[in-house]
């Protein structure tokens, strides 16, 4: 009987097991339909039915972003690794390995530049599976470069922002990157450039409270969630129920905080036009 217990039934387990890819099927976070992995990539990464946009990770938008997915991808300046010699339940410098172990990047910034649309612009995107996009001297100083390089080169800036702040475990170190980056955009501004500012899920905290909302124009991915501090917070602080969908794209386009909401598979487009309308170029067919 032992024999037949335990060595018949895992064979024929063993047998009947299938390999299948963990990333196979993706759940959409609004409804929890199940969707081919395919499918969304195909689609942008944004779930068919629900029009729910996943997040992005830097490389995949830069790439989604430009022409061909074709771009410069523009060599950021080192910073101090851990200032403050921080440590919670881990060591800062143990969080940043693990940080650029899942995601490639050296932080939470890239920058790129390239065409859209036949348009050259500079595109910074914030990433949010690093730390959260969290605003760290890191990402203050690529941010910075992405605007010197846009005033160096006389192009647009383009920011696709996503964080959850400032990053605790620089402390005024980061709260330093605030006004850093303000003056960045005053310079963009000098130079009469434009800076254009994607808000996407989520865009919250410090950054909402500096560059994110510091734009000449404001788009937003639909449903992203915006705002400084996170709507139950807000509601255990006032201790009022908060309106449906309140800090949402379509709530903050409606009260005025953000111009436009944009499916992504519009974006290219948009961006290009508003580029062009900005700095008075035509467009391609109509040179």
């Amino acid at each position: 009987m032992n024999w037949i217990t335990n060595y018949v039934p895992p064979r024929i387990r063993s047998f009947l097991k299938r390999d299948t890819p963990e990333n196979l099927w993706i759940k959409c976070p609004e409804t929890g339909q199940m969707v081919f992995h395919k499918d969304v990539e195909a689609n942008l990464w944004v779930i068919p039915g629900s029009e729910h946009h996943m997040r992005l990770n830097a490389k995949d938008r830069l790439a989604l972003t430009f022409d061909d997915g074709a771009y410069e991808d523009i060599a950021l300046r080192d910073v101090a690794l851990d200032p403050l010699k921080f440590r919670d339940e881990k060591r800062y410098v143990d969080r940043l390995r693990d940080a650029r172990t899942k995601t490639s990047m050296q932080d939470a910034v890239k920058i790129g530049v390239g065409a859209i649309e036949g348009l050259e612009a500079t595109v910074g995107v914030q990433d949010f599976a690093f730390m959260g996009g969290s605003l760290g001297m890191a990402a203050g100083e690529a941010l910075i470069t992405g605007m010197q390089t846009a005033v160096e080169r006389k192009l647009p800036f383009i920011l696709f922002a996503a964080s959850g702040g400032a990053r605790m475990q620089e402390g005024i170190l980061s709260l330093m990157q605030l006004p850093r980056t303000t003056v960045g955009v005053q310079m963009l501004r000098a130079a009469k450039l434009p800076y254009i500012v994607v808000l996407t899920n989520p865009t919250t905290g410090g950054v909402t409270a500096s560059y994110a909302m510091l734009g000449d124009v404001h788009i937003a991915e639909p449903g992203a969630l915006i705002g400084f501090a996170g709507p139950r917070v807000i509601e255990q602080t006032i201790r009022e129920k908060l309106p449906e969908g309140f800090q949402r794209s379509e709530y903050l386009r409606e009260h005025g905080m953000v111009d436009l909401v944009v499916h992504r598979r519009d974006m290219r487009a948009t961006l290009a036009r508003i580029c062009r309308l900005l700095t008075k170029q035509a467009a391609p067919d109509a040179a």
